[in-house]
């Protein structure tokens, strides 16, 4: 069962006008603690900031060094500058995060018979077996305090395929497999596990790819984001890393605690075709 140490029983009072009356009268986070792997740019950046603002203690975890010490800095967090792809660093982080925010990833674009056999472990060792080391080493913690939050980055691609994407595609469906396990097991211990999935968010990573692709094939930057990476939405823009932040900080606040083992997906329509 949850204890009464989560967000959902935490003391509301009314705004001084009479509005909402279940507004919080402190951070819904204050005096938890977040971990939230790279963070230190796009949507990893977007939700410390957002667990920070919402009360949080957060370990900004990135192999950029600068920009992490300066996030840290900037949210009163802790930085912790390390390569993902290292199961012994992964394996000394912190395990005292009442929320886990597994987000850090690459990309490689390649068919399948031509793609780099190291490079597909590579992708699987930091964005599936890395998870799965954080939520080994933070869970028993969560799980004595009788709370926690597990909330996954995944993706569209978690849900659906394209071509060229095997190591991406592959290691965010193991993403959202893992995410429903932990969910199953946690849920006694009043631990929620859920993944959000968003189709292509702006970040630097995607704003290289379109900036790539327009020089590739010729085109306008406007055409590789409507006609290439959008094809397949009913929403033409790309998702701002705050949207996702916003979804991910709702996850590990009031009222969702019966909210676990899903995917949340924020793909514009793409998976409603």
């Amino acid at each position: 069962m949850e204890t009464s140490r989560r967000p959902d029983h935490e003391p509301t009072a009314p705004s001084p006008g009479g509005g909402n009356p279940q507004a919080p009268a402190v951070p819904v986070l204050a005096g938890r603690t977040a971990l939230v792997t790279g963070a230190a740019s796009g949507i990893g950046r977007a939700c410390a900031l957002a667990l920070a603002a919402a009360g949080a203690h957060v370990h900004v975890v990135d192999r950029s060094g600068e920009a992490a010490k300066s996030l840290a800095e900037e949210i009163g967090g802790t930085a912790w500058v390390v390569d993902l792809s290292d199961p012994e660093v992964v394996d000394a982080l912190p395990a005292d995060a009442d929320v886990v925010v597994n987000n850090a990833g690459l990309q490689h674009v390649a068919p399948v018979h031509e793609f780099p056999p190291d490079r597909f472990a590579l992708i699987q060792r930091v964005m599936v077996e890395t998870p799965f080391r954080v939520l080994r080493r933070t869970l028993p913690g969560m799980y004595e305090r009788g709370w926690g939050r597990v909330v996954n980055i995944s993706s569209v691609h978690g849900l659906r395929a394209s071509p060229y994407k095997s190591a991406y595609v592959t290691a965010k469906h193991a993403l959202e497999g893992l995410s429903k396990v932990v969910a199953l097991e946690a849920a006694g211990h009043g631990v929620t596990s859920n993944c959000v999935s968003p189709g292509y968010v702006r970040t630097p990573l995607v704003e290289n790819q379109i900036a790539d692709q327009a020089r590739s094939h010729g085109i306008s930057e406007a055409d590789v984001v409507g006609r290439v990476m959008l094809e397949r939405s009913a929403i033409k823009r790309l998702i701002e890393p705050a949207d996702v932040a916003e979804a991910v900080l709702w996850l590990c606040g009031p009222r969702t605690g019966h909210i676990t083992g899903t995917s949340l997906s924020m793909d514009g329509g793409w998976t409603a075709n």
